[in-house]
């Protein structure tokens, strides 16, 4: 073997071994408990970023340590492929979305080979091809049939400009973010997904998921937002608005009712649309209301604002005439977009009738404030429950009781009822955009909309197209759309919105079962395999993809695909990458982001940066803190050059090493210097012992066997003490102390007494194999390496896993620490046998006892088994 270390070719030699063997090709093995360990796929936006390497890194971790005790194991990996950054890139780059995606593909599948990732690549999907997006197709038109999709008008950010729908986050101040048109909010007819359908399974299955985080459940409990509340209907006044009907409302606080003091719709409610046809004012607020956003985020923020519409309605129970106000903050696509103000006690209502002087009458008194009128500055107290007052025959009644007496009155007029209401909403799938999915329906002006049969599937997007940034170009392009109603057989146009890109990262995990099926979305294996046993991603991720993969999960398998309901028995959200920012400011206040690659820094004695200086020009920088590694503020770390200059092993030893998996991890360029050293050393201890060790080994192995001379004895149990901690460590995730528990072997190790040579040797080579297979999951090149050179085996992947010795942690005699009050005084040595009184009788009779308890007699002495005795005086 080499005597220097060279992770280059040992990081090649391992990986063309493991190629050369398919070592990691996944194959169905019902004698062998299966793990399907699934990482997140990416996007393949051009290169890997520290987030990526962290995610897959603990990923790969997982599959190889779950390999060595004896699981069959999948590790799969893929590509979500579409998205609107391709079409940015085709317009920055003149390059058609399909030429950058897959040439991104090509360069980020070799970054991840290069970091010896246990991937079974047969497995591998793009979501873009043809091939994976048939199969989306295909359940599109069953779940259509259904009905578990269907086609309404749904309200949008429209950019007029560049004539597409923009997500929330692409309006920026009420301009989208490209074009800087003002945003308009506009009904088109977009198809749904019923994810609704599901909504009490989804949140009632969430208890049955013991291996999420808590924080994630509580997450998509709070997103699917069931409530319990009552239904209440406010009949027309007909002097005003001329026809006979109801306005719709839903509250959870059915026992304020009679403080309703108007109510508020949305701009596209036919009311408002009704009183604006005479009235230019209004109808000028209804278009400005259009520009507004459709995220709850901006609506809680936005400034309130509404204009009275000259409408009213009756209050169900009163018979009070309440004015009917359009006001920005309500949609039409939550409930029927109308809500019943109650000023006195919501607090959006309070600030919006101060604001328009409008009345608020008080109906509850809180429990906590004696209030007797609701004045401005607004008090949570206001909001709380409380006994009805001002309420009439309701008056003392407290909540429960008052939403039961006012449901029952309303349900006895026909006014409303009891019902549960959800946050949920129905999925609009609906993009228009080009670098997606093909939605499969077709047009006909006789049929209507008729899906596109099986035999005409996948309906393929061509790939060849100029992207100019201004609508899709599908809708531009007569030889995409136009086509033949399979209905009738007259001309039709095929529909040109693609799909949300969440629809492919919805059930990839299930494609990876089968990726060769070329017949059928999934087949037989994916019941072997899923449900995923173990599923690693970020946190940023916990609402929306796994909500809609649990709900395509159920579709699928109420149409008979999957006999599973939860896609992912295991999740763990692993913590961001972050590190050090640097910036100068530049005229105008703004400010130019510094890579710490290029910053010189001070630090004090507790290694805190005190001064950072550009290297180029030696002057000074300012400190930005510590933040997520981004490009926006330049303090990323190309993974590439660091494997390129350190080797892949050192790198996945950072990672590892540095935080345990679901925390932060701060960047740390010592960090990385000292994964490197201590892999330097495992590789010179595996040196020395091929040259001095391994000759010095007795033909007749004898460990175990007999008495150990006491010095070799304790390095033995040292050794296995570490085994034992990290094989509890790597159940619990914490990687990070695994790490520490190989580092103290080594040490222990290369601290071993030489004589005997024999029984040296001996320890050595247990030792040695045990650290290699430790480390194996987190540096797998070295360990492939060592085991091969020290005579191990042909194969540390063939290797079963060390578990502890009950002989070798044995102990003829304890060390136990001595407290006088609770102050840590010096240590006895008793037999491992020695009950509590002999224990309490040798720390009492110690030299550091006596010393400190100053000839005063004991109260009490406290005895922590294996560990301490704490004598209080």
């Amino acid at each position: 073997m080499q005597d220097k270390y060279q992770p280059a070719a040992v990081e090649t030699a391992a990986q063309q071994h493991w190629d050369d063997t398919q070592a990691f090709r996944a194959v169905e093995d019902t004698k062998r408990p299966k793990y399907y360990c699934l990482s997140m796929f990416p996007y393949p936006s051009g290169k890997l970023h520290m987030g990526h390497v962290r995610n897959y890194t603990i990923g790969d971790v997982l599959s190889r340590y779950h390999r060595l005790r004896g699981y069959n194991v999948m590790q799969p990996m893929g590509w979500d492929a579409f998205g609107m950054p391709a079409e940015n890139a085709a317009i920055q780059n003149n390059v058609p979305p399909a030429q950058w995606t897959y040439a991104n593909i090509d360069y980020m599948k070799g970054q991840l080979k290069r970091l010896g990732f246990a991937i079974d690549w047969s497995r591998e999907v793009a979501t873009c091809t043809p091939e994976y997006y048939r199969w989306e197709q295909w359940l599109f038109t069953r779940l259509y049939a259904k009905g578990l999709i269907y086609k309404k008008l749904g309200t949008v950010n429209w950019d007029p400009v560049d004539e597409t729908v923009l997500a929330n986050e692409q309006v920026i101040d009420g301009r989208g973010w490209r074009s800087g048109a003002l945003v308009e909010k506009r009904e088109i007819p977009m198809y749904y997904m019923k994810i609704t359908a599901y909504a009490d399974e989804l949140l009632e299955a969430l208890d049955g998921l013991p291996g999420w985080p808590e924080q994630v459940k509580l997450m998509q409990k709070n997103w699917i937002g069931r409530s319990q509340g009552v239904e209440v209907h406010f009949p027309y006044d007909l002097s005003t608005v001329g026809k006979s009907g109801v306005l719709k409302v839903f509250t959870t606080r059915a026992d304020t009712l009679l403080g309703a003091t108007y109510v508020a719709v949305a701009a596209e409610h036919p009311l408002a649309a009704q009183a604006a046809a005479g009235h230019p004012e209004l109808a000028a607020f209804i278009e400005e209301c259009r520009h507004g956003g459709v995220a709850e985020a901006d609506l809680a923020t936005m400034e309130k604002k509404g204009m009275p519409t000259g409408l009213r309605v009756v209050h169900p129970l009163t018979g009070e005439y309440l004015q009917v106000w359009v006001a920005n903050y309500v949609l039409m696509g939550y409930g029927e977009g109308a809500v019943m103000a109650v000023p006195a006690h919501d607090e959006r209502d309070f600030a919006f009738a101060t604001k328009y002087s409008l009345p608020i009458k008080m109906v509850v008194r809180s429990t906590h404030d004696a209030y007797e009128t609701v004045v401005a500055p607004w008090i949570d107290a206001y909001a709380e429950h409380g006994k009805l007052v001002n309420s009439g025959k309701y008056d003392g009644l407290r909540f429960d009781a008052a939403v039961d007496a006012i449901s029952a009155d309303l349900a006895a007029k026909g006014l409303g009822a009891k019902r549960t209401q959800y946050r949920l909403r129905d999925w609009g799938i609906s993009r228009q955009r080009y670098w997606g999915c093909p939605i499969p329906m077709i047009h006909c002006a006789d049929c209507g909309d008729v899906p596109v049969p099986d035999a005409q599937l996948p309906v393929v997007l061509p790939e060849n197209v100029e992207i100019t940034g201004r609508g899709s170009p599908l809708a531009k392009m007569p030889e995409f759309y136009e086509c033949a109603c399979p209905q009738c057989g007259k001309p039709a146009r095929r529909e040109t919105d693609t799909m949300d890109t969440f629809v492919e990262s919805s059930w990839y995990f299930l494609r990876y079962a089968c990726a060769d099926n070329a017949t059928a979305m999934v087949d037989e294996r994916v019941n072997y395999w899923a449900p995923a046993d173990q599923y690693v991603g970020g946190i940023e991720h916990a609402i929306l993809h796994l909500l809609y993969s649990r709900f395509f999960t159920r579709a699928m398998r109420d149409e008979g695909l999957v006999n599973i309901s939860e896609p992912f028995t295991n999740l763990l959200t692993q913590g961001m990458v972050v590190a050090e920012t640097y910036y100068r400011e530049q005229a105008g206040g703004k400010k130019q982001w510094i890579n710490p690659a290029d910053v010189q820094v001070e630090r004090d004695d507790k290694g805190r940066i005190t001064a950072a200086r550009l290297a180029a020009d030696g002057q000074p920088v300012v400190i930005g803190g510590t933040e997520k590694m981004s490009k926006s503020k330049n303090n990323g770390v190309d993974p590439q050059a660091l494997v390129d200059q350190y080797g892949a092993d050192t790198a996945r030893l950072f990672i590892i090493f540095a935080a345990p998996p679901d925390q932060q991890l701060e960047w740390s360029d010592s960090g990385v210097e000292g994964a490197s050293r201590f892999l330097r050393r495992v590789w010179n201890y595996g040196h020395a012992f091929v040259q001095e060790v391994r000759p010095a080994l007795p033909a007749a192995r004898k460990l175990g066997t007999g008495e150990l001379p006491g010095a070799l004895a304790d390095v033995r149990r040292e050794i296995h003490t570490h085994l034992k901690q990290a094989n509890h460590d790597f159940g619990k995730h914490q990687f990070n102390t695994v790490v520490s528990a190989a580092m103290k072997i080594l040490n222990a190790l290369e601290k071993a007494p030489r004589e005997p040579a024999g029984a040296h040797a001996e320890i050595a080579e247990e030792g040695f194999g045990i650290l290699l297979r430790l480390l194996s999951p987190i540096t797998p090149h070295i360990s492939h390496a060592l085991w091969q050179d020290c005579g191990f085996g042909a194969d540390i992947l063939a290797a079963s896993w060390p578990e502890p010795q009950a002989a070798a942690l044995k102990q003829d005699e304890l060390e136990l620490m001595v407290q006088v009050n609770g102050k840590l005084r010096g240590s006895i040595k008793v037999p491992a046998s020695a009950g509590k009184s002999d224990i309490e009788a040798a720390a009492l009779a110690s030299e550091a006892a006596q010393r400190f308890m100053e000839g005063q007699a004991p109260k009490k002495v406290v005895v922590v088994p294996g560990r301490l005795v704490n004598i209080v005086v």
